[in-house]
């Protein structure tokens, strides 16, 4: 079995895929750079025993990271568990979205518009001729309603849901409809601009990220939402590598 986890700036990803590249489970826990490899190890524990799988079966590790102060401790810790050394993604534009671009390249056709919804919300393009053309990147959805509230006075902390219409009727009603309805239409503004950009060509336009699913409901353009995306880019590079 292959242990494949993400670094993300707010959670750790945490997959278990079967020889056969089937996900058994996939959980998450919070990202603290101060952890340390012991601590780290007492987490991945207790996931396999909440989701009743033995680290004694998984043959190999692979992982990636947006958050290097962390980056030693996972590499301890996974070596200590598993008795040899994890794969780590290694790269300048950052390594989520190395394995999002390879899994989008084995289960889409390209021209690709990939769009990662996490602490940041990026959009990158991938070529006909399957190469990475570069991308765009904005303040995430939870980051911008914590600016709102911890930035105001009078604006509370509220939750990522969705917004019950497009015109809200009370503070909590109008801050959920713009950063839904407004991230919405920023998504289909950026998706109208790169097709015109390359036009003539048909789009696949693909979404991951955990606040993915509430905001792509309210986009006009057609957008295939993959919560796996990530840890299928990881097994995909394990598989090209090991």
């Amino acid at each position: 079995m292959l242990l494949a986890i993400d670094i993300g700036n707010s959670n750790i990803s945490v997959g278990l895929f079967d020889k056969a590249g089937k996900l058994l489970f996939l959980s998450s826990i919070d990202t603290d750079s101060r952890k340390t490899a012991d601590q780290i190890s007492i987490d991945l524990m207790n996931l396999f025993a909440l989701y009743r799988y033995d680290l004694k079966d998984v043959t190999g590790a692979i992982f990636s990271s947006v958050v290097p102060p962390i980056n030693f401790m996972m590499t301890k810790a996974l070596t200590r568990l598993l008795g040899e050394p994890p794969m780590v993604v290694h790269n300048q534009l950052g390594a989520d979205l190395v394995a999002n671009a390879v899994a989008a390249l084995e289960k889409y056709a390209p021209p690709i518009i990939m769009i990662d919804m996490g602490t940041a919300t990026t959009i990158s393009y991938i070529s006909a001729k399957r190469s990475y053309e570069g991308g765009l990147m904005f303040p995430g959805v939870r980051l911008s309603l914590d600016a709102l509230s911890d930035h105001t006075a009078q604006l509370p902390d509220i939750s990522l849901q969705h917004p019950k219409q497009l015109i809200g009727k009370n503070t909590e009603d109008c801050m959920r409809s713009g950063i839904v309805y407004g991230t919405a239409g920023m998504l289909d503004g950026v998706i109208d601009r790169i097709r015109e950009q390359f036009s003539g060509r048909t789009l696949s336009v693909v979404a991951t990220g955990g606040n993915a699913p509430v905001i792509v409901k309210y986009c006009r353009n057609k957008i295939v939402y993959d919560k796996y995306l990530l840890m299928d880019g990881l097994w995909a590079i394990y598989q090209k590598n090991k």
